[in-house]
């Protein structure tokens, strides 16, 4: 009752111009983007802690790659459910729980003594929480409150990743190296309980909540009732393209993405470094300077997709992703030197270089279930992410070094370039 008096109040105050200031529009974007970096730590630290757990357990680097691998193939799963739930309970409700959940699984690993600990704190806890604030968080708060300035609020939001890799890593390794893992794990967890009280305070699910238009919108839109049906219709719409041979390719080619950058880079990328005798502060801090270059190569991948076609462009990436790939274990050292910074900036720029392209593949074969589509596209990028933490850790045990994994990758990129060359264009959507 309460709700429908105020959606009926207030298109009163949007029709005499109460309803149109900006400031609630700006101010949930501002805190969409702060708990996305609060959340990118939850992404960074995983690298960071495969030796200091090795050494104090004695645990192969195989097993806690499974548990983050876990971690990463929850996160995935539970993206093309995170719009659903958000229909359902609000976007504030739920963003709450998954960042209280996180930090719950991120404290609890102070006290784990056995490796399923891991897999479950770290593994399931975190991968549920983190995955529940995947990009579907990002797109149901500008198709909520923006009509204007999408594009902007969307690069900005998808930026706040990897501003929030920029700030935590150099952090947290800084912790690690001095203090242990310990407080870098509980660091993670203050960080999230810090976001919890500014989106409790000042997240709102829809501008009707609070009287105001969309940011550009002509008129006031009512608040939509619960949704029962997304989660539903999100696997219906699974079903339907999975009968498809372009979903498959862009799944496929995809997963490999996941695979040769958070499965792998994000993963082993530090551990690998400090192998050849690279300080971890140095490791993390490169990886921070991908953070940095990634901004600059989304942005000008989105650029060139609205100029040039998408699988051409898709195929251009993964391959000279895979030629530095082939490069890498001749790089590593122990200084950082001029060639290992042009991998790193060139890394960079490539890192999400194939979401804007991916999208619009999706948008070309499946029209208005596109972003369903790449719900799950992005649920298989994480999946290959999954199996390649695991992987490169049993490797590294069995092989005695990550050379074999860097060949490897470099290998699955040429595959996906491949794949991607023989999608098709669809009808433009």
């Amino acid at each position: 009752m309460t709700t429908t008096t105020q959606n009926s109040a207030a298109p009163g105050r949007a029709a005499s111009g109460g309803g149109s200031s900006p400031f609630w529009a700006w101010a949930v974007a501002a805190v969409t983007f702060v708990t996305i970096i609060g959340a990118a730590a939850f992404a960074s630290l995983p690298g960071l802690l495969i030796e200091p757990l090795h050494d104090e357990f004695g645990w192969s680097r195989g097993t806690i790659g499974f548990a983050v691998s876990v971690n990463l193939a929850l996160y995935g799963i539970t993206a093309p459910f995170a719009a659903a739930l958000m229909d359902r309970f609000g976007i504030r409700r739920v963003v709450a729980v998954a960042l209280t959940v996180i930090a719950v699984g991120s404290l609890l690993t102070v006290w784990m003594t056995a490796a399923w600990q891991l897999v479950l704190c770290w593994g399931v806890l975190v991968g549920l929480g983190s995955g529940s604030m995947a990009l579907a968080f990002a797109a149901t708060v500008t198709n909520r409150w923006f009509v204007a300035r999408r594009g902007l609020v969307t690069g900005i939001l998808t930026a706040a990743g990897a501003s929030g890799q920029l700030v935590f890593l150099p952090l947290l390794s800084w912790i690690v190296s001095r203090h242990d893992w310990r407080p870098a794990a509980v660091t993670v967890a203050l960080a999230a309980l810090a976001v919890v009280p500014f989106v409790w305070l000042l997240l709102r699910d829809h501008p009707a909540d609070v009287g105001v238009k969309p940011y550009g919108a002509p008129a006031f839109v009512p608040k939509p009732a619960p949704v029962t049906g997304a989660a539903r219709r999100a696997v219906g719409v699974l079903a339907r393209a999975a009968r498809t041979g372009p979903f498959w390719l862009l799944a496929g080619a995809f997963a490999i993405c996941g695979a040769s950058t958070n499965g792998l880079v994000k993963t082993h990328f530090v551990p690998a470094a400090h192998d050849h005798h690279m300080p971890v502060t140095a490791a993390a801090s490169l990886l921070a300077v991908i953070g940095v270059f990634d901004v600059v190569g989304t942005i000008a991948s989105g650029w060139f997709t609205d100029r040039f076609e998408a699988r051409r462009l898709l195929a251009v990436y993964y391959a000279l992703r895979g030629v530095s790939l082939l490069f890498l274990p001749m790089l590593l050292a122990p200084s950082v030197h001029p060639p290992m910074l042009f991998f790193i900036v060139f890394y960079g720029l490539d890192w999400v270089a194939t979401v804007p392209p991916t999208m619009a593949l999706c948008r070309e074969h499946y029209g208005e279930d596109s972003a369903i589509v790449f719900g799950w596209v992005l649920a298989s990028h994480q999946v290959g992410a999954a199996v390649v933490a695991f992987l490169g850790g049993v490797a590294r045990d069995v092989f005695g070094s990550y050379d074999v994994v860097w060949y490897a990758a470099g290998a699955l990129c040429a595959v996906a370039a491949l794949m991607s060359l023989v999608t098709r264009r669809g009808a433009a959507a």
